[in-house]
């Protein structure tokens, strides 16, 4: 069976209404009208024989056909550029990234490949460690993007990433909540220890400093073998580290945003194709954990 080849002006309008949520944003993107727009759209659906978006007076969602096809347009399209960019417009050049240890660690070997095939002439300088310090160098000029999590009162930064922080100790910790808590703590300034003492505050539990830790890598290390309890994002909860339960033994935690700022610079061209890796990494993610 021979299928219909998919035309790539009819991907970017779509990818386009996709991301910016409706036609008219669509058309500044692509420099079309929004009636294009729209038609494109609908030459799209009627080649795949598929209903990518769902339309109402009120809103514009993605069909379940329209979230399959819109990680596989954005490779199409990234492929496609790639091709182009390397025959004409060979890039290199040198980019200071900065990675977040509290960024999942299993995304950083794919942002890295991704570097590689978009960019082969591309000197990446990388640099990895807490958020605040990479939001520091981010201010001062040293770096020229930064995944980082994003600090209190911030509005800065692209959000790519939010989890809800939770209580972890050692798989097999169990604590008496008649003493007062150990904690493991990162030195000030930093906002996972804030968190962990304010909300102690709140209903009043007593608390000590069992260990500070340099790292979230420390930090890990010292919970895992037992000596306390911190607060983390939900995502390094695993083998060695379990969220305490039940909830109502443990004060509420917020919700911690991991950010992408640098696409403004005048290294964002190199930064702006991985944000499709991020956003479909991550919904990928979410979706085995929903499954």
């Amino acid at each position: 069976m021979r299928y219909p080849d998919l035309e790539l002006d009819l991907l970017r309008a779509f990818v386009a209404v996709a991301e910016t949520g409706g036609f008219t944003a669509a058309a500044d993107v692509v420099g079309r009208s929004q009636s294009a727009v729209s038609q494109k759209v609908i030459r799209l659906e009627e080649l795949i024989g598929r209903r990518v978006f769902e339309r109402n007076s009120r809103s514009l969602t993605l069909t379940l056909d329209g979230e399959r096809l819109l990680a596989v347009a954005r490779r199409m399209i990234e492929m496609n550029d790639v091709a182009v960019r390397t025959l004409l417009e060979p890039k290199v050049g040198n980019l200071r990234l900065g990675v977040a240890e509290d960024f999942m660690p299993a995304l950083l070997p794919g942002i890295l490949a991704r570097f590689q095939r978009l960019y082969p002439g591309l000197h990446l300088e990388l640099r990895t460690g807490l958020s605040c310090d990479l939001l520091a160098a981010h201010e001062s000029g040293g770096l020229d993007a930064v995944i980082a999590k994003r600090g209190e009162g911030a509005t800065r930064g692209r959000v790519i990433w939010r989890e809800p922080l939770v209580w972890l100790a050692a798989s097999e910790y169990e604590p008496d909540l008649s003493r007062p808590t150990p904690l493991v703590l990162l030195p000030p300034p930093c906002t996972y220890r804030e968190v962990m003492i304010e909300a102690l505050a709140k209903v009043r539990r007593d608390w000590f400093a069992a260990c500070t830790a340099s790292s979230l890598t420390g930090i890990r290390a010292a919970v895992a073998g037992g000596l306390g309890v911190t607060v983390l994002g939900r995502s390094f909860a695993g083998p060695d580290l379990k969220v305490l339960t039940p909830p109502e033994h443990w004060p509420a935690l917020p919700v911690t945003e991991i950010v992408l700022l640098g696409e403004e610079r005048a290294a964002g061209e190199f930064i702006r194709p991985l944000v499709d890796f991020l956003t479909d990494s991550l919904a990928a993610t979410r979706g085995a954990r929903a499954a």
